[in-house]
């Protein structure tokens, strides 16, 4: 059907729905906060985890679904610019340019639900990643700016039937790259949104970074 569907589209001049890549992308923890922690419990000693990984990810879509491959980058503006006032550092800038260099559409959002508008305003998703702190769930998009070790934006597992099935294709690839999603918030993900969403049981590590290799789990990726 669906290819019958293009054919109809192609016969009429009409253009054909784009298939797209989305990278959600939430904010890092502000360092006054994470500064009076004890060591084990700090977070984001670099500010940039999230947008690396976002990057790196870009990259490999451009390898497997070639140049022109439709990226959209959500990303939480909230973390980065109170995290660049702490810092004094421009990242608001910088994550721009990062979006212009490899020619993704950059959407800043600043709560879940606009984040869940920027995911349905979408009609053909085929890859799905998030990259930033979460729990079993939710995706934590703040996780500590204004409150030490406080989110204050979120997409909670109760939230995820607000996201709509037709965003996404039928056999999109769906990867959450936060600590413990797959104890939970997948399955949840799976019966909302109708595709499958990877997620780690245990704890996810952005060392792995520095490796040019995307975070690995201290336990096991599940479905």
């Amino acid at each position: 059907m669906r290819h019958f569907v293009f054919i109809i589209l192609f016969a009429l001049g009409l253009p054909l729905i784009a298939k797209e890549h989305v990278i959600l992308c939430g904010g890092p923890a502000s360092r006054r906060w994470e500064n009076l922690r004890v060591e084990r419990d700090r977070h984001d000693r670099w500010w940039a985890n999230f947008v690396r990984a976002s990057t790196m990810r870009m990259d490999e879509i451009r390898k497997s679904h070639g140049t022109d491959a439709s990226i959209i980058w959500i990303v939480y503006k909230n973390g980065y610019v109170t995290r660049g006032r702490y810092d004094s550092k421009p990242y608001t800038t910088w994550i721009a340019e990062q979006a212009a260099k490899r020619k993704a559409k950059l959407i800043w959002i600043n709560s879940g639900d606009q984040a869940i508008s920027a995911i349905n305003s979408r009609r053909d998703i085929v890859t799905f990643d998030f990259f930033g702190h979460s729990n079993r769930f939710c995706f934590m998009l703040d996780y500590g700016s204004d409150v030490m070790a406080v989110s204050q934006a979120w997409i909670h597992e109760r939230d995820l039937g607000k996201i709509s099935r037709r965003a996404f294709n039928k056999n999109a690839y769906c990867h959450s790259w936060g600590c413990h999603t797959g104890e939970s918030m997948s399955a949840v993900w799976k019966r909302k949104v109708g595709v499958t969403l990877v997620g780690a049981k245990g704890k996810t590590d952005y060392a792995a970074l520095s490796f040019g290799q995307l975070p690995t789990v201290s336990g096991k990726w599940v479905r």
